[in-house]
């Protein structure tokens, strides 16, 4: 297997992603990342503010697992 290449749970995912299977707006997920500090942190290329975001596949999903899980727990 090639090390350079990122496993499925590794891949990443860019932001508008991340919005569009959420259901949520870029100032949405934005209010989202300020009031669950769970929620996964970006990543980004550069120091630049406007580049682009991306997330880790499977954080994302662990995250919304969680989620459904708490909320089946209640």
């Amino acid at each position: 297997m090639n090390q350079s290449q990122p496993s499925q749970g590794q891949s990443l995912i860019p932001q508008p992603e991340v919005c569009r299977r959420l259901g949520k707006t870029h100032s949405g997920l934005a209010k989202l990342r300020k009031k669950d500090p769970t929620f996964p942190k970006p990543i980004k290329f550069s120091e630049a503010r406007q580049a682009a975001a991306y997330y880790v596949a499977a954080e994302v999903e662990a995250w919304l697992q969680s989620k459904i899980q708490a909320r089946d727990a209640a």
